[in-house]
């Protein structure tokens, strides 16, 4: 194989590898574009929150437990008395008609004269205690604002598995997007002289600060 046909097919490979190299880049950037602003916006608040003020907003309310249902909850108190386990059926509908709260089959803290149940959520906390002795319910709920559901979106807390999915395929997407775009510099290196010491300052910057910074 002479010179003359070397040179071709490299340029070829070259033109192939650099085509799909920039499709699967602008792809992974375009999925990550709305998520990776919102995880650098709340980064900056996550770093910043001691001095973000928040001011939580703390609903209470109180019912009492219809005869039936306390007559129900104390039999089952009895049992469980000490256990982890989710409301009846009907305790779960009387909280929907009467606060609409959503239990979802969460496990809650049997005794035999309550039952906590706690109701975490990004951005807020809430929980209902059933009081068996004298059948008085309390529910409540506490809404620390949007910076703190912003905050806990980006942490994954309290945010439900589906959410938690899209972090990992997220990352994955942003892995794609640094790899890919790694290889188009590498493939640009011989033409731009000042890719590989911009990369290294990216690399060492951090580690730098990491190194003495961090203790």
């Amino acid at each position: 194989m002479t010179v003359s046909t070397v040179a071709p097919q490299r340029n070829a490979s070259r033109a192939f590898w650099l085509k799909h190299l920039h499709q699967w880049h602008w792809i992974s950037s375009a999925l990550c574009l709305l998520a990776m602003f919102l995880f650098s916006i709340t980064g900056i608040t996550l770093n910043h929150a001691s001095q973000i003020e928040a001011k939580p907003a703390i609903q209470r309310q109180q019912a009492s437990l219809p005869a039936p249902l306390l007559d129900q909850l104390r039999s089952e108190a009895a049992q469980h008395d000490g256990a982890k386990q989710p409301l009846p059926a009907s305790a779960e509908q009387w909280l929907r008609a009467t606060w609409k709260v959503q239990a979802g089959g969460r496990a809650a803290e049997w005794a035999v004269d309550e039952i906590y149940l706690a109701l975490p959520k990004a951005g807020g906390d809430a929980w209902v205690r059933f009081a068996l002795e004298d059948g008085n319910a309390e529910f409540e709920n506490t809404d620390r604002g949007w910076i703190s559901w912003l905050n806990d979106v980006h942490k994954g807390r309290n945010t439900g598995p589906v959410w938690n999915w899209f972090i990992d395929l997220f990352a994955v997407a942003c892995l794609v997007f640094c790899v890919t775009g790694l290889l188009i510099l590498k493939f640009h290196a011989a033409h731009r002289p000042a890719v590989w010491p911009v990369v290294g300052l990216g690399v060492l910057i951090p580690l730098l600060i990491a190194l003495l910074f961090i203790h």
